[in-house]
């Protein structure tokens, strides 16, 4: 059974940083794609950044690059998410996300299967 559990949100001032951890297990890791989305309130879900663990491509929509960070531990499965130079639009509920194998649209969130319980990020200007 998939299981992935987030970690690491919190609040913060604009400016500041936060680290999203998301620990993977139940699947063969190596072989994965595994994205990180976000949704406000009111809003779309939002793919933010994505990799492919098998050939080590990242991915992240234009609102987030030069500024978040996807990396990966494998001795731990654990996918993270260095957040810096927060803004309070970043503020919503970060999810994690794992697929088998290579996902061809890596910031959509219909190319995943299974998903986490969601850490919170708010950031206060």
């Amino acid at each position: 059974q998939v299981h992935l559990v987030e970690s690491g949100g919190g609040s913060v001032q604009a400016g500041g940083s936060l680290r999203l951890s998301c620990a993977a297990s139940g699947y063969t890791y190596a072989r994965n794609s595994m994205g990180w989305f976000r949704q406000a309130p009111g809003k779309q879900r939002e793919g933010v950044a994505a990799t492919y663990i098998g050939g080590r491509a990242d991915y992240y929509v234009d609102s987030v690059k030069g500024r978040f960070t996807i990396s990966l531990d494998n001795a731990k499965n654990t996918v993270y998410l260095q957040m810096n130079s927060l803004k309070p639009e970043d503020t919503a509920m970060y999810y994690c996300a794992a697929s088998p194998g290579w996902v061809s649209r890596p910031l959509e969130g219909t190319a995943y299967n299974d998903w986490g319980q969601g850490t919170q990020v708010t950031v206060s200007s």
